[in-house]
């Protein structure tokens, strides 16, 4: 079994502060950029054995959406904080903060409906 340590060499690791949330984000590739958006109940972690492939042709940008991974879990009292629509602006926060106005988005499950 690799190491999660491992799954993901190469890549420059970020912590971007969005609105409500610290997203955090790892980075490789040169080309125009793509976001990787996990599913539910993953993390950026599933994107692992594709992420650096892509990288190849793409500047690759995978988030671990609030709530989940290394990324932070704000209190909510009724869970508007999860709401796709602000999980979204997490995701255009922290493409901004990266240098991307314009990407493309990949997204897997809850992620495909965030993105």
């Amino acid at each position: 079994m690799q190491d999660l340590a491992d799954l993901f060499p190469g890549f420059a690791s970020h912590w971007i502060d969005a609105p409500g949330a610290r997203i955090f984000a790892r980075t490789m590739g040169s080309g125009e950029p793509l976001v990787l958006l996990h599913g539910f109940p993953q993390t950026m972690a599933m994107w692992h054995r594709v992420a650096p492939r892509l990288a190849a042709k793409f500047s690759v940008v995978l988030v671990d959406l609030r709530g989940y991974g290394w990324s932070s879990a704000p209190a909510n009292a009724n869970g508007e904080g999860y709401s796709k629509r602000v999980m979204g602006g997490d995701v255009v926060a922290a493409m901004e903060a990266l240098g991307h106005a314009r990407f493309h988005v990949a997204g897997h499950d809850r992620g495909a409906r965030v993105g």
